[in-house]
């Protein structure tokens, strides 16, 4: 195991340094100008020269080729550059969000493991009846309506018509359970989805048949055989999710005003922050890669059966 990890972890290097490359050179090719961006309003009044200086100071007058492998160069001693906004470290801004954007992952993951796996396991043990209809119909309706009208619809409900939880921020408690809903309701989809399909091939397979045979209870068959054994896809599709939203709940996080890297990466790219767009994305990449490499290695612990060559 100890070598598939290390083959694993040296594979992720030219991962890396290709979503660099595709962000550096889309970044370059967005139209607008990064200084202007950066002056704002107050770039009426700044003459030619100035300009010049600043693009100078941020390293922008020079050819891209030049720039990325100054950036590459960087990267390889921990630096990712600074913010051209705030300017501090790139790695310090994506510290401070990340925090929050854990703290909105792991809320929605749980709600969405709970419901998902529950709705999938409903419905794999009454297919074709109406629970297996109704199950494959919220997850339907999760998997198809955007989270920006579902956040916005929450708000709507349980914020300007009840008022129980505050519409946007974060802080307490009561912040975080709207937010978390709206990423949690649309992961949950994709979780029963897989969920029904995994517990129903379980079901069919002989050991099953048999437990139920000897006479096992229900609930034993259903959580030790069934479930059990289809756990692999099941914990394949969960960690895509938490990869996901710890890469960052880009609409959920606008859309509530959560101070979370999607929302920051936004920001960013809206002020034609390149820096803190190739750090956050760079970072966002590193974590998902970490993540997929954390749910192979569960498949062991899993299915003792799974080996790593």
């Amino acid at each position: 195991m100890l070598a598939y990890v290390l083959r694993r972890l040296v594979g992720t290097v030219p991962v890396l340094l290709g979503v660099t490359l595709v962000v550096f050179a889309m970044t370059w090719l967005t139209p607008g100008d990064p200084v202007v961006a950066l002056l704002g309003e107050s770039a009426q009044g700044i003459t030619g020269a100035a300009r010049d200086a600043l693009r100078r100071e941020l390293g922008l007058d020079r050819p891209w080729p030049v720039q990325y492998l100054e950036y590459v160069r960087g990267l390889a001693q921990g630096d990712l550059g600074m913010s051209v906004r705030s300017r501090r470290p790139v790695m310090r801004e994506v510290l401070d969000r990340l925090p929050a954007t854990a703290e909105l992952a792991l809320a929605g993951l749980a709600i969405a493991v709970v419901v998902g796996v529950s709705l999938g396991v409903a419905a794999a043990l009454r297919k074709r009846t109406w629970v297996d209809a109704l199950a494959i119909a919220v997850a339907l309706v999760g998997v198809s309506v955007p989270v920006f009208w579902s956040g916005f619809l929450l708000m709507l409900v349980f914020s300007l018509e009840l008022g129980w939880l505050p519409a946007s921020g974060r802080g307490t408690l009561r912040h975080l359970v709207l937010p978390a809903l709206t990423v949690g309701i649309a992961s949950a989809a994709f979780i029963a989805r897989i969920t029904r399909g995994a517990v129903l091939e379980t079901l069919g397979q002989d050991y099953v048949r048999t437990a139920r045979a000897k006479g096992v209870v229900e609930r034993v068959v259903v959580v030790r055989h069934a479930l059990r054994n289809a756990l692999l896809p099941i914990v394949t599709v969960i960690g895509l999710q938490l990869g996901s939203l710890l890469g960052g709940a880009v609409l959920t996080e606008t859309v509530f005003a959560w101070p979370g890297v999607g929302r920051m990466l936004v920001d960013a790219i809206l002020a034609r922050d390149l820096p803190l767009v190739q750090g956050s994305v760079l970072v966002v990449s590193l974590i998902f890669i970490l993540i997929n490499l954390v749910v192979d290695l569960s498949y062991a612990a899993i299915n003792p059966r799974v080996r790593y060559g």
